[in-house]
């Protein structure tokens, strides 16, 4: 693994001004790239901010999507970052507690809700998560809890509606939440449980069948964090002031995201 030299944390003020076009390093060369790491849910908005910031700042946004799990490990693992944009505070917590991320750069910039989505073309009735305990209701698609958040905060509300007993069996992991809508467009399950974002994507290729109550699992809260290992520090910050920005918050409304909660 490649050997980082420690750098200094430096403190991350909202309040700096936009008023520069590009960034430079430690060294004085320009720092006209930066690496996202992102949840594969935010996909499309952080692509349409990604253009916005390209053409505002002259700084070219690199991507990389997966689930907050596997980009995490990822950072974990020495991959070069520098920035993370997390669906799931647990991710950012445990990178927060091996030292991999600047502490004072982590801000909450998103919100979001779960729905229970079936196949455009079901004939089962469907309206209520309660529902999924109907014996004609086969598969149900959630992404794999141990690396996917909206996965979690779907078995938290299975959990504590009382219905794992009679749904347990019929779950169906999926890599990411992505992967859940692609399961529920191709009729490969009976059923999903997906952000309210996602289903933008899907167009009427699918039905929302219920909303999930959000007193039933833990707050949904997108963390972002810089990572400690970053030699492009200030393009990083650059990018986290803009997600941050009423522009910005505008995109992500857009795209089904509710707004930044209160820091």
């Amino acid at each position: 693994m490649r050997t980082y030299r420690k750098l200094k944390i430096l403190a991350f003020f909202l309040t700096i001004p936009l008023l520069f076009s590009t960034c430079t390093n430690k060294d004085g060369q320009a720092e006209n790239r930066v690496s996202i790491s992102a949840a594969i849910s935010l996909r499309d908005a952080v692509e349409e901010i990604g253009a916005v910031f390209r053409e505002k700042f002259a700084i070219e946004p690199e991507y990389n999507f997966a689930s907050s799990g596997v980009l995490q490990q990822q950072i974990e693992a020495g991959a070069p970052v520098d920035i993370f944009l997390s669906a799931g505070e647990r991710q950012i917590d445990a990178l927060e507690r091996s030292g991999s991320i600047e502490t004072e750069s982590r801000r909450d910039f998103a919100g979001n809700s779960l729905v229970l989505i079936i196949p455009a073309n079901s004939t089962i009735a469907i309206s209520d998560m309660k529902d999924l305990q109907d014996s004609r209701v086969e598969r149900i698609a959630i992404g794999n809890p141990k690396t996917v958040p909206a996965g979690v905060y779907a078995a938290e509300s299975i959990r504590n509606l009382g219905i794992e007993t009679e749904t347990g069996k019929k779950l169906i992991y999926a890599e990411n939440v992505r992967q859940v809508l692609d399961y529920v467009v191709r009729g490969e399950v009976d059923a999903g449980i997906v952000y309210s974002s996602d289903v933008e994507t899907a167009g009427n290729r699918v039905k929302i069948a219920a909303r999930v109550e959000p007193r039933t699992h833990s707050p949904i809260r997108y963390p972002l964090a810089i990572v400690k290992t970053s030699n492009r520090k200030e393009a990083a910050r650059a990018f986290a002031r803009f997600l941050l920005s009423a522009e910005a918050q505008q995109i992500l409304k857009k795209h089904g995201f509710t707004s930044v909660p209160e820091q």
